[in-house]
Order: C-alpha cells, then sequence, then structure tokens
C-alpha cells in the first residue's frame, strides 16, 4: 500500500510536522501573498481617488481593449466571471463604467463612461507614484524579468 506523506498521526489525529516543511515554499501562497502587499501599496497611494487598485485595473482594461463583454474581459483578467461582476458592481454605481445588453440575452457588454475616463485621468498620476516605488526599490531590469516570469507563471496554469 502506497502511503501518503501528509498523512494523518492516527496516535494524536494531527499531521505529520516534517511532512508540512514545504508548504512554506508553495507557489500559490507566496504569489498570493505578493499580490496582496503589492495591491496595499497601490491601494494606499491610490485612496485619495476613491479608486481601490483592482478597480483602476479593470478601468484600465476596459479603456484600453474597449467594449467587450464580461467573459472576454473575465478572460484577459484570469478572473471568474462571477468575481468580474461583484467588482464591476461597485464602479458601475459610481458611474465610472456602463453594462449593456449584448448581441443576447447572456451577454453583457463592459464600456467605460465618460466619468470613467475621468477617474483615470486623476488617478493615473498616483498609480505613476506607486509604479515608480516599485521600479526604484526592484529595479526596472528585476522588476521586468518578474513581469516576464508572472506571465509565464499564467500560461503555465492555463495549460494544466
Amino acid at each position: 500500500m502506497k502511503t501518503n506523506k501528509f498523512q494523518v498521526n492516527k496516535v494524536n489525529n494531527r499531521l505529520d510536522i516534517l511532512a508540512l516543511a514545504e508548504c512554506p515554499n508553495c507557489a500559490c501562497f507566496n504569489l498570493r501573498k505578493a499580490a496582496r502587499a503589492v495591491t496595499h501599496l497601490y491601494d494606499e497611494i491610490l485612496r485619495p481617488t476613491g479608486i481601490r487598485a483592482t478597480q483602476f485595473s479593470l478601468l484600465i482594461a476596459t479603456s484600453l481593449l474597449g467594449p467587450m463583454t464580461v467573459t472576454n474581459l473575465a478572460e484577459q483578467g484570469v478572473m471568474d466571471r462571477t468575481t468580474l461582476t461583484r467588482n464591476l458592481k461597485p464602479l458601475e454605481k459610481l458611474g465610472l463604467v456602463k453594462v449593456s445588453p449584448g448581441s443576447d440575452q447572456r451577454k453583457r457588454i463592459i464600456s467605460i463612461t465618460r466619468k470613467g475616463q475621468e477617474a483615470l485621468v486623476n488617478a493615473l498620476p498616483l498609480w505613476r507614484k506607486a509604479q515608480a516605488h516599485v521600479v526604484k526599490g526592484l529595479g526596472r531590469k528585476r522588476l521586468d524579468s518578474i513581469l516576464k516570469d508572472l506571465s509565464e507563471v499564467v500560461l503555465l496554469t492555463q495549460n494544466n
């Protein structure tokens, strides 16, 4: 019988601590930790605009890619459609994006509004400040390498 090194210790009903020793190197945990830290930095710097970093990213994507379906935007952002829909609701309430019916009842089209474009104009200098902080701290070459590696991580997960 093949044993699993994550077996429960039958004596005290606990996982073997040695089996868990490799977990701090978990790619998922560490990538999420870094993402939370970077998001917090950008959120703090963007705070005067009332736009969070995640909302800024959605506004940028909608502005750059033009009107698109919720499904397409979710795919671009590697997001679940329901998560995207939940994140779009505050932007829609603020009048920064418009969600319209698509070619059939199942499709909804997202577009940035004039107010959303104005919000981006106001947020962009603060985003640049956050970005400059990261570039200064890591260096341009290192950041470019990290971004390339992250793109490869995304590709790796999509090809499983």
